[in-house]
């Protein structure tokens, strides 16, 4: 008698345990992981292309060498900083996006600064990593609505009822989203 309700017992709790959606939680965070790898992935696909814009400009132009000293230093700070899927939370997720902040803001200086030279502004191989570029911020984009989406997926997940009493039981946390950075709902001037 006492097999058989035991037996009943692993079994209720296997079933409870079925339907307070462990498994759904794990699915989706996982996705969260994953959609984490693949903004890191594009991050660094744009950090392997920026040698390659550093060597052409320097080839093609007397440059600014500051310039280029600040692409190189935020270059080597924005690879340098990877996170853990694992162990993504608000404060390591804002240095992530501080430090590729920075490398962004020093090419879109680069970049600027290369109006100036029209003997580069016609180089082929400028013109083609420039298209690089501009491929990798839009892949950067596509991927941190992705990531954001499964965050918002797997945050809303947890937090709905009954999941919420288990998820915590289980240590399954809220993650943190990619945010805008500061400023960017103002429009940049342009003068001409």
């Amino acid at each position: 008698m006492k097999k058989i309700i035991k037996l009943l017992l692993v079994v209720l709790f296997a079933t409870s345990m079925s339907s307070c959606g462990y498994n759904s939680m794990v699915e989706k965070g996982e996705t969260v992981d994953k959609s984490w790898a693949q903004v890191q992935n594009v991050y660094q696909r744009r950090a392997d292309l920026i040698p390659n814009l550093v060597n052409t400009v320097k080839g093609a132009a007397d440059f600014e060498k500051t310039t280029l000293t600040d692409v190189i230093e935020a270059r080597s700070k924005a690879t340098s900083m990877n996170i853990d899927a694992s162990k993504l939370d608000e404060a390591s997720m804002q240095k992530f996006q501080a430090a590729q902040g920075e490398l962004s803001g020093a090419l879109s200086r680069l970049l600027l600064s290369v109006e100036r030279y029209p003997e580069l502004k016609a180089n082929q191989n400028f013109l083609e990593l420039q298209a690089q570029l501009e491929g990798a911020e839009n892949r950067i984009t596509v991927e941190r609505k992705k990531f954001n989406d499964a965050t918002g997926d797997y945050n809303t997940y947890i937090k709905q009822f009954p999941r919420v009493i288990y998820a915590g039981w289980f240590d399954f946390e809220k993650k943190p989203y990619f945010e805008a950075d500061a400023g960017a709902e103002k429009a940049p001037e342009v003068q001409f």
